[in-house]
């Protein structure tokens, strides 16, 4: 007689499978009664305000009163390769809603969806153009001189590059999981980190943009799938079957994988140059970058910095992000971490509670 270590019982068998076939059923039922509608995201109310090209400026409806409101406004930059929403996925996991309730004045830059005439434009015509003219109309909009800027992941690079041209209109730079020293990571490797910056740095981005024009959006998912494979690709939709059956927890697992399929494509030329002078040449950290003809000197962030990174973070390692603090100018330079991972950073639930507020206190401290 053959003894097995698990011994399953016909019984408990039929059973299991019984209930499990119930939630397939019911999830089913779930799905088919879906619309797009009640997968919304990005839904605080908001107002646009400003558009170019394509690119819109939303101005966020205030949720205190207006006396608590900080004088100074907050711009925040999202990246360039996908959906501002990460920013307000769902109305109990928004950075834009906790930031708000901090009697923040928010607003937010959508970099929209390129067409193909846009695969020309470049990492200077975002920066100096696009990011420049938003500035200027909030700083007019409000008469400041100056406005906060916050970035998200690639969009904090962009935002760190364009506050040491302009460091005359920013007054607070608050970044988010950016990646400012692609390589730092390669210093103590861990499996899976910084795999994202090693598969683009070997992928022939010429060849990609010549076929394309602008890079698609599922092209671009591959890269941040493959940086946690198993987990990104198979795990998390074998976690969904225990959720069929909650209509809430299944809404909200569809959420994120709208924002995640639904980005942006990426604009040819910019990613060229974002691949070639960020991520393979290192130009930022090494002092060689020049944008429209100007040098970016890190050294002219004189502003205060609040550098916020992800201990768990496996698409850009804390040591990408932490790295900056070597080379600002500014005589207040802060670090904070959250013990969360790189997307978690914003719709994660210990981050709800602690990044916001953090954010909110930094800046009144410093007279926003």
């Amino acid at each position: 007689m053959l003894n097995f270590p698990i011994q399953i019982l016909p019984a408990d068998l039929a059973a299991e499978t019984a209930a499990l076939n119930a939630k397939l059923a019911k999830g089913v039922d779930v799905l088919n009664k879906l619309t797009d509608d009640d997968i919304d995201i990005g839904s605080t109310p908001k107002d646009v305000v400003f558009e170019q090209d394509g690119i819109e400026v939303y101005h966020y409806h205030p949720l205190v009163e207006k006396s608590k409101i900080m004088k100074t406004p907050l711009l925040i930059v999202p990246p360039l390769i996908n959906g501002y929403q990460v920013a307000d996925l769902q109305p109990d996991r928004s950075l834009v809603r906790n930031l708000l309730n901090e009697g923040i004045d928010v607003y937010l830059n959508n970099w929209g969806y390129p067409r193909q005439v846009d695969k020309y434009r470049t990492v200077d015509d975002y920066i100096n153009g696009y990011l420049d003219d938003t500035v200027d109309f909030i700083r007019h909009h409000h008469g400041v001189d100056k406005i906060a800027l916050l970035g998200i992941c690639q969009g904090g690079t962009i935002s760190t590059t364009y506050s040491t041209l302009h460091s005359d209109k920013i007054s607070h730079l608050t970044l988010t999981v950016t990646p400012i020293d692609f390589e730092a990571y390669k210093a103590k490797h861990k499996p899976h980190e910084g795999l994202m910056f090693t598969m683009g740095a070997d992928a022939d981005v010429e060849k990609m943009v010549a076929v394309h024009g602008n890079v698609p959006v599922d092209v671009l998912n591959v890269s941040f799938l493959m940086a946690s494979p198993f987990i990104l690709n198979f795990g998390k939709y074998a976690d969904v079957i225990d959720i069929l059956d909650d209509r809430e927890a299944l809404i909200n697992f569809l959420r994120m994988e709208k924002w995640l399929f639904g980005g942006p494509d990426a604009a040819g030329q910019t990613f060229k140059e974002f691949i070639r002078d960020f991520l393979k040449g290192n130009k930022l950290v090494k002092g060689t970058l020049e944008v429209g003809g100007h040098k970016v000197d890190l050294k002219n962030l004189v502003m205060p910095v609040l550098n916020v990174y992800a201990e768990k973070d496996h698409i850009v390692p804390p040591a990408c992000t932490v790295a900056l603090g070597k080379h600002v100018g500014s005589q207040d330079y802060s670090e904070f971490a959250i013990a969360t991972g790189h997307i978690g950073i914003y719709t994660g639930g210990l981050a709800q509670k602690v990044l916001a507020p953090k954010v909110g206190s930094w800046l009144r401290e410093r007279g926003a």
